[in-house]
């Protein structure tokens, strides 16, 4: 696809992976929507991607854990852009690690809002728009944890496997229109993920968000033929 004036939507692109896509996308003349909860973070993306050569980019107030400002905000981009090409779903939040049982009901709840039926509710928004044009493409940021069982993360693993398996379901239901679908199953990223849940994780063994958002950026630019609708990536 040729990213020129297309019409995208990134959800938790104020900051961590989502910003670092944004001002990739941007660097290729992108139409940005710009979805977080951090209000003064949007308005710095939001002037970063346009100096970074966004013809258009706007950051807009939404928490993917609420159903009705989902659907404010893909009617919103829908109408400014007049349509939509893109939806990247990068929005997530982490857990603690440890035992089922320690992990407290709000957090239980927040994570598979945010990390699951949120995803899968602004996917069911914005499908209509994207169904429109000869070529459009869902791409999930999933996690590596989508695919590994690892020690201390059932509720984030259970996330995290549901949206591989709405992403490859996704996929299959979307082959006969324009709608390419796919996951990208990155390991850990250095971003600030982990220390907002209060956990102390060493950032330097993981993958740089610059550089994972190239690879975003690489899978985006491939034609509908030569399509990569999954992708795993590990230091």
């Amino acid at each position: 696809m040729d990213l020129r004036n297309k019409r995208v939507i990134v959800t938790g692109g104020s900051d961590g992976i989502g910003r670092h896509i944004c001002l990739k996308l941007a660097a290729n003349g992108t139409r940005l929507a710009i979805l977080g909860r951090n209000a003064e973070r949007l308005k710095k993306v939001e002037a970063e991607c346009l100096a970074a050569g966004a013809v258009k980019a706007v950051g807009i107030s939404c928490d993917i854990q609420n159903p009705a400002e989902i659907n404010t905000a893909v009617s919103k981009v829908t109408d400014a852009f007049d349509g939509l090409d893109i939806l990247i779903n990068n929005a997530g939040i982490w857990h603690k690690t440890g035992p089922l049982d320690t992990i407290v009901p709000d957090m239980l709840q927040a994570t598979v809002q945010t990390n699951l039926t949120g995803l899968m509710q602004i996917t069911q928004a914005a499908i209509p728009a994207l169904r429109v044009n000869e070529e459009s493409i869902i791409l999930n940021v999933v996690s590596k944890s989508g695919v590994v069982a690892q020690a201390g993360q059932s509720v984030y693993t259970a996330t995290k496997y549901g949206v591989r398996g709405f992403t490859e379901v996704l996929r299959v239901d979307e082959q006969d229109t324009g709608v390419r679908v796919g996951g990208v199953y990155q390991s850990g990223t250095n971003t600030e993920m982990f220390a907002k849940a209060g956990e102390d994780v060493p950032n330097q063994i993981f993958t740089e968000p610059d550089d994972l958002a190239d690879v975003v950026v690489f899978v985006l630019t491939r034609p509908p033929k030569l399509w990569i609708h999954d992708i795993r990536i590990e230091l």
